[in-house]
């Protein structure tokens, strides 16, 4: 017939019963290490509930961590690392048995919110009113209230799940998956000690690195059978998110030793001879890894045998490292000597220490570190560095001064976030208006022209299987109907500069100062926001059509003016934002809360002269680069058609000359 020869069909045998029996072998594996270790775990503060509190929460706690990491490894080696041959129905196994696992998850969760409540109140389930006293503080404490919402969130993941098909639906679901970690970070052993954040930080990296290590590995176990011609590829990719998952870990790791070790006599403890027991299983892992990596991968992995043999051993060591991390949340942490200023009214609001009164002088000097936005700063220019020694390595231009703006942008964003801004901004609301005028003008204006979008574009490697990457993420992102809303240069400007209103004339701004998450959602947001809004008028990257330069800058124009409205409504106002809080603080430094009100006004007001100046400038360049590609292009089609277009005008004139002169 002349055309390509069809393949043939893969054929690959259904799941049947392979995927109940080894489900439930590897949930032995996992839970009898936790039921041996569970007499360590010791009753609570607040009294004992009895021993079936105490050893069902062990084992509830197991099984729950084996369905959520389960639940997200399928959903994870559907959505992004398998692909889907003729014949094949690799995703769709994958998401039953995906819906199966989250069911069990969400049971657990739930059962973990009944069972929990007595071993938080000291008091065993069979206690007259017992459901009664559940209900009436199911939102008031908070860890019920973190509970609860993994709860709502797994049970939406079910029905997700088990309507998911397309690799897009299998992406969405993998990201509600691991979105449901949150409430278990907030809510784990260290979450509450001393350091808050850094403990969130840690808990978050220690299980959104091990879900995706150890659900991986097993959904790769269940789907074996369905595999067929995919696995070297599966496998591969699998290894690249081993990878970083192992980094997530030891980070995490490195971040519970700051906070549960004060002097050497700390490290043997019983908390942490647990730990040293979690990193030798971590050593373990690493070199089944590195044994993979080596046999398997390298030859092609055509010997699933093999990988089998070498996963049920790695599944073996990490049931052991899942149950040694169920009995570590229920063993307390050494006691570490309290820092100063731990008993103010600052500290108990904030979760940090009133820092030195605050001069000109301390603006270098006085540093939080912040972990969450440090490493964040740090994995972005990480990969940028790295996609730009790949494009140079191939030898393909990309401007130097691009890495450094970059670079710039992200310091900048660490030092408001980390330095003196983020530290004195938790109880100034002067301070706090240079943090936020920081990471909403400054930021955004180093991070733009870096044009990092472009450089993923030419530095990640494209699929050709139809399998979702980072390279396709990042373009179905980019090319979504969502960027094009957000990248419009009025919907940009709205929220910029409705969000001020919004933040500051609600509750919200309250709830940033308080909270950790309203922290760090605050931080996240007006980053993005005014990302959004200087992408929209000189952002260089694929994306969405660009407005003309004179409407951009009409834009430009009227948002700004109406940001310096903001800002001198706030310096010239006699009412105090947050007055509970500020009131509550009492910052003996701080006298006059409204006089330094009005001060962060001021430098709204004052900040958005010189962004201003400058993105006028960029757009100006842009307007006067377009008219020279312009330009250009004109030259060189009148080489091609001989200025046909000039000839063409040259007579519409003559014609018009001589009827008018008729």
């Amino acid at each position: 017939m002349g055309g390509m020869p069809v393949p043939p069909p893969e054929t690959t045998p259904a799941l049947r019963w392979t995927v109940p029996v080894t489900t439930v072998l590897t949930a032995i594996v996992v839970a009898v290490p936790a039921a041996a270790l569970s007499g360590a775990a010791a009753p609570l503060a607040l009294g004992d509930a009895g021993p079936f509190v105490r050893w069902g929460m062990v084992l509830i706690e197991t099984v729950h961590h084996l369905a959520a990491a389960l639940t997200i490894g399928l959903l994870v080696v559907a959505g992004f690392l398998v692909r889907e041959g003729r014949g094949t129905h690799r995703r769709r196994s994958a998401a039953r048995v995906a819906a199966l696992s989250a069911l069990l998850w969400a049971v657990c969760a739930a059962a973990i919110l009944v069972v929990g409540f007595g071993d938080l109140a000291g008091i065993p389930p069979s206690s007259p009113g017992y459901l009664s006293d559940l209900v009436a503080n199911l939102w008031g404490l908070e860890l019920m209230r973190l509970r609860l919402i993994e709860v709502l969130m797994v049970a939406l993941l079910v029905p997700l799940a088990a309507a998911a098909r397309t690799r897009g639906a299998l992406a969405w679901a993998a990201a509600l998956a691991l979105a449901a970690l949150l409430p278990l970070a907030y809510g784990g052993h260290a979450s509450g000690t001393d350091g808050h954040e850094t403990a969130v930080t840690a808990l978050l990296l220690h299980l959104g690195g091990m879900t995706v290590w150890v659900g991986g590995l097993m959904a790769l176990g269940l789907l074996l059978p369905v595999l067929g011609s995919a696995l070297p590829d599966t496998l591969r990719r699998y290894s690249s998110l081993a990878t970083w998952s192992f980094v997530a870990i030891g980070l995490s790791g490195v971040l519970f030793a700051l906070l549960t070790a004060d002097d050497l006599g700390d490290l043997g403890t019983s908390y942490w001879v647990i730990i040293w027991a979690k990193v030798l299983l971590l050593g373990m892992l690493g070199c089944f890894g590195a044994v993979q990596r080596r046999a398997i991968i390298d030859r092609g992995a055509d010997r699933p045998w093999l990988f089998g043999a070498l996963a049920a051993g790695e599944l073996a060591v990490m049931g052991a490292a899942v149950a040694l991390g169920t009995v570590l949340s229920r063993t307390p942490p050494p006691s570490i000597e309290a820092s100063e200023g731990t008993d103010t009214a600052v500290y108990a609001l904030t979760g940090y220490p009133l820092p030195p009164p605050y001069e000109a002088a301390r603006l270098l000097d006085v540093w939080q570190v912040n972990w969450f936005f440090l490493l964040l700063a740090l994995v972005a220019v990480g990969l940028y560095a790295a996609g730009c020694v790949r494009l140079w390595r191939r030898g393909d231009r990309w401007p130097w001064w691009r890495l450094l703006v970059w670079v710039l942008g992200w310091a900048v964003f660490v030092y408001a976030t980390n330095g003196a801004p983020g530290v004195y901004g938790r109880i100034m609301f002067s301070q706090h208006m240079v943090m936020h005028m920081t990471l909403m003008m400054a930021v955004p204006i180093f991070l733009v022209p870096a044009q990092a979008i472009t450089l993923a574009y030419r530095a990640l490697p494209a699929r050709t299987d139809r399998t979702l990457g980072p390279r396709e993420v990042l373009a179905a992102v980019v090319h979504s109907r969502w960027a094009r809303v957000v990248a419009n240069p009025v919907v940009a400007g709205a929220v910029f500069f409705g969000s001020l209103i919004a933040f500051y004339w609600t509750g919200l701004f309250e709830l940033a100062l308080t909270t950790h998450t309203g922290h760090v959602l605050m931080v996240l947001h007006f980053t993005l926001a005014g990302f959004a809004f200087v992408w929209s008028l000189v952002g260089q990257d694929p994306g969405p059509p660009r407005w003309e330069p004179p409407l951009r800058i009409m834009v430009l124009l009227v948002t700004l003016a109406a940001h310096a409205f903001f800002g001198l409504a706030i310096m010239q106002g006699s009412w105090l934002l947050a007055p509970a809080f500020f009131k509550t603080i009492e910052v003996p430094w701080v006298p006059d809360l409204l006089a330094d009100q009005q001060v962060g006004g001021a430098i709204a007001w004052g900040v958005g002269e010189l962004p201003t100046v400058v993105l006028v400038l960029m757009v100006m360049v842009d307007w006067m680069r377009r008219d020279e590609r312009e330009s250009e292009r004109s030259d060189r089609r009148a080489e091609r058609d001989d200025d046909a277009e000039l000839a063409a005008y040259n007579a519409r004139l003559a014609r018009l000359a001589e009827r008018s002169g008729r």
